[in-house]
């Protein structure tokens, strides 16, 4: 079972920056996909960003321009840049992985951006 870690969720202004980190229990070097969604109260779940084992990425177009996701595979750790946040971004963030039908969620972290 992977086991999937979030952290660096918290309040912030509208305008402010966060960053998110999601470390994985296992290497990551090669994984075909690693992402980043989240979920706003009474909302469904939607991707924000992902990026594939040859360092592609793709963004949804609400934080293209905002938000960098990141890879570092050798502390097996999928970061997630966000900048000039709006209080629409507010929403709890999970990681993903996603590799050839193996498929792991992290718990998730709360972020929350106040006007």
């Amino acid at each position: 079972q992977v086991q999937l870690v979030e952290s660096g969720g918290g309040l912030v202004q509208a305008g402010g920056s966060l960053r998110l980190s999601c470390a994985a229990s296992i290497s990551i070097f090669g994984i075909r996909l690693m992402g980043w969604y989240r979920q706003a109260t009474g909302k469904q779940r939607e991707l924000v960003a992902t990026t594939t084992s040859g360092g592609s990425t793709n963004y949804a177009d609400s934080v293209k321009g905002r938000f960098t996701i990141s890879r570092d595979n050798a502390k097996n750790t999928v970061y997630l840049q966000m900048n000039s946040l709006k209080p629409e971004d507010t929403a709890v963030y999970y990681c993903n992985l996603d590799h050839y039908g193996l498929r792991s969620w992290g718990q998730g972290t709360q972020v929350t951006v106040s006007s």
